[in-house]
């Protein structure tokens, strides 16, 4: 049913999204499918890396530690842009249709004042508005 999962990670934040990962990974085992980790990131230096290729070296690592631990197939993408805070929905739809994931498993956030008074907005809404890919979203 699936062959592409699409896992958008942040590194510095792993230790709140271990549902996300176990879910993505027991539903790549499920259908044989492919886990793709993906990170959108600036180009300046963040928690995670100092710099948009270190960065990609670590998720690489984390990809392939994760392929391994779990025997699954594994990828991974970093996507630079100059502000995630402005662009990420449209760098995760991109790497969507890029990579042809037929799913993406995604963590959220509990919602806050912010989700109820209307000033954020959550990716996970965005992306099911303007894409045709199956989105799991996970508390």
């Amino acid at each position: 049913m699936f062959s592409k999962i699409l896992v958008p990670v942040d590194l510095s934040h792993l230790d709140k999204m271990p549902k996300t990962l176990e879910i993505s990974i027991d539903i790549a085992k499920h259908y044989n499918s492919t886990l793709c980790y993906v990170t959108v990131t600036n180009t300046t230096p963040g928690a995670a890396a100092h710099n948009p290729k270190e960065l990609a070296e670590k998720l690489r690592e984390f990809a392939e530690e994760q392929g391994k631990s779990h025997g699954i197939k594994t990828q991974s993408k970093v996507i630079e842009t100059p502000d995630t805070a402005v662009e990420l929905d449209d760098r995760l739809l991109d790497v969507i249709k890029e990579t042809g994931a037929d799913l993406v498993v995604m963590a959220s956030h509990p919602p806050g004042t912010g989700d109820r008074l209307h000033i954020l907005h959550s990716n996970a809404a965005r992306l099911v508005k303007h894409s045709d890919v199956s989105i799991f979203v996970v508390r």
